[in-house]
């Protein structure tokens, strides 16, 4: 257990999912992490497991060694600009997991040389299978290595420049929609040839699942997988080709670019 005090201020999805992914870890005990939000009553699940429910953020702030920042974008600046006089840069660090706030506008919110952490996690982290891209400023080696332990409890981490945190959220978390959309489709083709909605989901998920394994526990190039199943006049190079004519890798590369393009403009 890290043994550090931690409070998330914002207790939504993402804010509920880290401090809940912490627990089953064991990274933090529940009387270690404290949880702000609003309305309290939806984080129920989360008290009851003894992790610390508060609506007073400066409280929770006060008492904490490590700040998760997991507001919405539009309540950033009102919020922490209000909290600034309970932040101690000299004890505390900051992680913020809201996309679009860079680091100039957090440093000059809460403390000059406070130690912060920009990390962009996805969707996956309330299993624990998130890739959490992170960067940061004013910070040791020992506090990026806390960061990156800390988020190693939710999946993977990866370190990054900061310019490259919007394209970080397109493949990382938007990702997690395209993947998800390229499963519902496999999933309408396979009731199409024959089995019930239920039977082609878990042979659906499960594939994709296995194939994202072979390249992380192997190192591979997708090409490589990719070789071992397609046979001269097969089955596979036949329905890869198909895919190809009618623009599979070039619509998958638009949207990610053109999503990517939209934060940008943004």
């Amino acid at each position: 257990m890290s043994g550090k005090k931690i409070a998330i201020i914002g207790g939504g999805n993402l804010g509920a999912a880290i401090a809940q992914g912490l627990l089953k870890s064991g990274f933090s005990k529940a009387a270690d992490i404290t949880i702000t939000k609003r309305n309290i009553a939806t984080l129920a699940g989360l008290a009851s497991e003894g992790v610390l429910v508060e609506t007073d953020n400066a409280k929770a702030i006060s008492q904490a060694d490590v700040v998760v920042v997991a507001l919405k974008p539009y309540n950033v600046k009102e919020v922490l600009s209000g909290l600034r006089a309970s932040f101690d840069a000299k004890k505390q660090m900051l992680i913020s997991v809201v996309t679009g706030v860079m680091l100039d506008d957090l440093e000059k919110i809460t403390l000059p040389g406070m130690p912060i952490f920009r990390a962009m996690p996805n969707t996956a982290i309330a299993i624990q299978e998130s890739i959490t891209c992170v960067c940061g400023r004013n910070v040791t080696e020992e506090q990026t290595a806390f960061v990156t332990d800390m988020f190693n409890q939710l999946g993977e981490t990866v370190s990054i420049d900061e310019k490259l945190m919007d394209a970080a959220t397109v493949l990382g978390a938007c990702g997690i929609a395209y993947a998800l959309r390229f499963i519902r489709a496999s999933i309408q083709g396979g009731i199409e040839i024959g089995f019930d909605a239920r039977t082609a989901t878990r042979i659906a998920a499960q594939t994709v699942k296995g194939a994202a394994e072979l390249l992380i526990r192997e190192n591979r190039h997708p090409e490589e997988e990719i070789d071992k199943v397609t046979t001269p006049k097969g089955c596979t190079i036949a329905g890869l080709n198909e895919m190809e004519h009618q623009g599979f890798s070039s619509s998958l590369i638009k949207g990610i670019t053109v999503s990517y393009n939209r934060i940008a403009k943004d």
